[in-house]
């Protein structure tokens, strides 16, 4: 049977909104917002966000606008959400009730929601999700729209429990849609979501270990045995040190002391531990069991995320080439060490959404954690695409990058994007230059 909870007053992270209510606000200079994305490192020039109160009022707005583009927890690090001298919506002030199905074994959740809001909802009721990235402050609609992921060598992205979702479209008609591969992963480019159905799995339980100091050697010849060792398991580095500096895993049962040659952590660690960062922030570890949603994500949602003041980029790699990618990375790791904070590696399985970074086979991730430098790190970027160019390299959709991918339905998605917005008003220069190919 179909169970509620009311979300009314969780806001999505952080909170700074431009305009508060249906039509009101303030702004900055020559008729611009004055808002910027969580990392501060993308200011909005979209001439108004707006706040609606019912999915009438979002479809309005959409009707009546010539651009447009949905704010989630405002994340991403590139302007993929923005509309240049047009409108973008913020959903949190939508109706904030999620309702949990448990013969069904689905929640269907606000576009706003995030999933730490959720989740105990979904524990309660003896569910799961069956993955979590590493931090729980995001929006489902804004993580699922760039296929945004969490870990394991079995598991999916987050957008992978993707059931349905409820579409504004450009004429503003309501529309709800089944799992679609190619609405799924719509990079806003479709149109405003208000509402996702998930599927869930059984609740269960996980104990996190780090260890300290694995080798490259051991990460090249056992890799695959690695990724499997847990549920989720996450490699860090910044590509200049002789060992990988940490290995956190997620699993259900004992590891042991001493991990393919890395030993177990004294205490508690965070994944820019080697840049001197403290653990505050981080969940429970050091072996002690707790429920899912209090381990797979690194960060506890009531705590500033990762480093807080920082920039990041992420690549996937096809599995096969796991070892080739991490030894070219390696071969530019004096470049990249002075610029980092800290450097992810884990794994995603494959799933079958148009635009996902892992459509038509499993990859690896790699993942950086830059200081908040955008002038050195931009430099880098094209370094690191050239040096990842023979391994069939994907980004990710909302953090920063040179060069988007190929994908085999990317002539699918942009006539499916001109079918559902045939002028284009969710057509925003991120989507025009990375979809389209426009420059």
């Amino acid at each position: 049977m179909p169970v509620s909870a009311n979300l009314l007053g969780v806001k999505p992270y952080p909170v700074n909104l431009a305009w508060v209510g249906w039509a009101s606000g303030r702004r900055k200079g020559r008729g611009l917002v004055s808002e910027t994305n969580w990392a501060g490192n993308q200011t909005f020039t979209a001439e108004r966000i707006l706040r609606p109160r019912t999915v009438e009022q979002v479809q309005e707005v959409v009707a009546a606008a010539t651009a447009i583009k949905a704010l989630g927890s405002r994340h991403c690090f590139n302007d993929i959400a923005d509309s240049p001298g047009g409108v973008q919506i913020d959903l949190a002030g939508l109706d904030p009730v999620a309702e949990l199905d448990s013969e069904a074994a689905t929640i269907t959740v606000p576009a706003a929601a995030r999933y730490g809001d959720i989740a105990g909802q979904v524990h309660a009721a003896g569910f799961a999700l069956a993955n979590l990235a590493s931090l729980p402050h995001c929006t489902v609609a804004g993580t699922v729209a760039t296929a945004t992921h969490g870990s394991g060598r079995r598991n999916q992205s987050l957008a992978s429990a993707v059931s349905g979702l409820d579409l504004v479209t450009a004429d503003g008609e309501l529309k709800t849609f089944s799992h679609h591969d190619g609405v799924v992963v719509g990079l806003g480019a479709l149109g405003v979501v208000t509402r996702l159905t998930l599927d869930l799995v059984p609740a269960f339980e996980l104990r996190q270990d780090v260890f300290d100091g694995l080798p490259w050697e051991a990460a090249y010849e056992h890799f695959e045995e690695i990724q499997a060792a847990g549920y989720s398991v996450s490699m860090f580095t910044n590509w200049a040190r002789d060992t990988i500096d940490q290995v956190w895993v997620k699993g259900q049962g004992q590891p042991g002391a001493d991990f393919f040659g890395a030993k177990a952590a004294d205490g508690p660690r965070h994944p820019a531990h080697a840049a001197g960062i403290r653990a505050d922030n981080c969940t429970p570890q050091l072996g002690v069991p707790g429920p899912w949603h209090e381990r797979i994500p690194h960060f506890q949602l009531d705590f500033t995320p990762s480093v807080g003041e920082e920039l990041q980029t992420e690549y996937f790699v096809p599995i096969g080439h796991a070892v080739a990618a991490m030894e070219a990375l390696r071969g530019i790791g004096h470049r990249l060490a002075p610029v980092l904070l800290t450097s992810e590696i884990r794994t995603v399985a494959a799933d079958d959404l148009w635009l996902s970074p892992f459509h038509g086979g499993d990859r690896m991730a790699l993942h950086f954690t830059w200081r908040p430098e955008q002038d050195a790190v931009r430099a880098l970027l094209p370094v690191m695409e050239e040096a990842l160019a023979p391994f069939e390299v994907r980004p990710h959709w909302g953090k920063l990058f040179h060069q988007a991918a190929d994908y085999p339905r990317l002539a699918d998605f942009r006539a499916l994007a001109v079918d559902l917005d045939p002028d284009g008003k969710f057509r925003s220069p991120f989507v025009r230059r990375h979809v389209f190919g426009e420059r």
